[in-house]
């Protein structure tokens, strides 16, 4: 069953692993813990001692990388989301390996950083272990996506932002105009875009309708406030995800670096990532415009952002893209406006959907990993009611 999971990565799973301790620097954690604290079940890079790292797990990195953010460019932030983390409690059922590998410290130019976290990422997607980056600012996701290019597979990226960071690519990045970057980027494999918790005062109308003429998916806060449910397909059809902590009410960060009067509820904020770490397709996360000088508050969300993570990964069903359809009890529906079947998929595991989109000649092709794409029970109650998923049809215009 896992085979099936490791296949789009198989061909990394022989080669021999990169030295990434290089491009770390190492923890100076001098706090005395309780012994069931984190910070004494975990494995930290101290001085002299970079963790082994096994098969499967997380690993923590953070990278103070904010020149592409003029106001902040200068500025000189702590880390002290590990202190809090560290003093937190593992869930019940956590038997996973997490890491802390220390701090990328930016390099003489941005390409040198961005070249780093790309590396670094790229050797622990190949031993099935979740890079958290947390860092400055959000245009270094463009770093982890790139990660991506040698697995040769279309990957979809989802960002928790309260915009859309679109920018020009004819500009160089900035924290909030990178995702050009990521849409233009040669050869192309991104297959989907997802924003999360989009304000629409903060999205021109040209940007809103290039976005929908490119099918991508746009869930506004309004939505997730009504029901953080809605979020949960759009989390487990995710490979990378990029949490921009700018989109947060300012009032739950507690942070003059932070000013949305309007944003998501810190509660909401970790049932998001719980949601992200249940992902089974789910292998990079990035934390990111992480603005912080000892501010406790802002520093502990941080700390549980990661710690829900965690509570979530321990949770994973091994449900698609990891499991035989044939452990899914299967419902066809016939919808008269496209004259054709539409078929869906319940987990016998987890009581979750999925929808098949159809694209001819798929077997082998790239857009295989695609055509089951998660969804909710109440999008199976509409195509009963004779209505065509918004789902449904986004993905097959976008393999057609």
């Amino acid at each position: 069953m896992r085979q099936f999971l490791l296949s789009p990565y198989f061909h990394f799973a022989i080669s021999t692993m990169k030295d990434i301790s290089i491009y770390f620097k190492s923890v100076n954690q001098t706090e005395k813990l309780e012994s069931l604290m984190l910070g004494n079940q975990i494995q930290i890079h101290f001085e002299d001692h970079f963790p082994e790292l096994n098969k499967e797990g997380i690993a923590i990195i953070y990278v103070p990388e904010f020149r592409n953010n003029v106001k902040h460019k200068d500025s000189k932030y702590s880390n002290d989301f590990r202190t809090q983390f560290y003093r937190l409690y593992a869930g019940s059922n956590w038997s996973h390996k997490i890491y802390d590998l220390g701090t990328i410290i930016p390099g003489q130019n941005f390409k040198d950083t961005q070249y780093a976290i790309s590396t670094v990422c790229q050797e622990l997607i190949k031993k099935e272990i979740i890079p958290i980056v947390v860092g400055g600012t959000q245009d270094l996701t463009n770093s982890i996506f790139k990660a991506y290019e040698q697995l040769e597979q279309m990957v979809n990226l989802t960002t928790i932002d309260n915009q859309l960071d679109l920018g020009d690519i004819n500009t160089p990045l900035t924290h909030d105009g990178w995702l050009s970057h990521v849409l233009l980027h040669k050869p192309c494999y991104l297959f989907n875009y997802t924003n999360i918790g989009a304000q629409g005062h903060y999205i021109s109308g040209k940007t809103a309708d290039l976005f929908n003429d490119l099918y991508f998916d746009v869930c506004r806060l309004g939505e997730i406030n009504r029901s953080i449910q809605v979020s949960e397909p759009f989390m487990r059809n995710t490979d990378i995800l990029s949490f921009d902590l700018t989109s947060i009410r300012a009032s739950d960060l507690q942070n003059s670096n932070y000013t949305a009067p309007n944003g998501i509820f810190a509660h909401e904020a970790c049932q998001l990532t719980r949601y992200a770490g249940i992902s089974d397709k789910l292998s990079s996360f990035g934390i990111f415009n992480y603005y912080s000088n000892h501010n406790l508050v802002t520093d502990e969300l941080v700390a549980q952002l990661i710690w829900y993570f965690n509570e979530g990964y321990a949770q994973r069903k091994g449900d698609f893209p990891i499991g035989s359809k044939k452990s899914y009890t299967k419902f066809r529906v016939y919808l008269e406006e496209l004259n054709e079947e539409i078929i869906f998929y319940k987990s016998d595991k987890s009581g979750r959907w999925w929808i098949e989109v159809p694209y001819p000649g798929a077997k082998n092709s790239k857009f295989m990993r695609h055509q089951m794409i998660p969804c909710s029970y109440e999008t199976y109650q509409e195509s009963m009611q004779g209505e065509i998923p918004d789902l449904w049809w986004k993905t097959y215009q976008k393999m057609v």
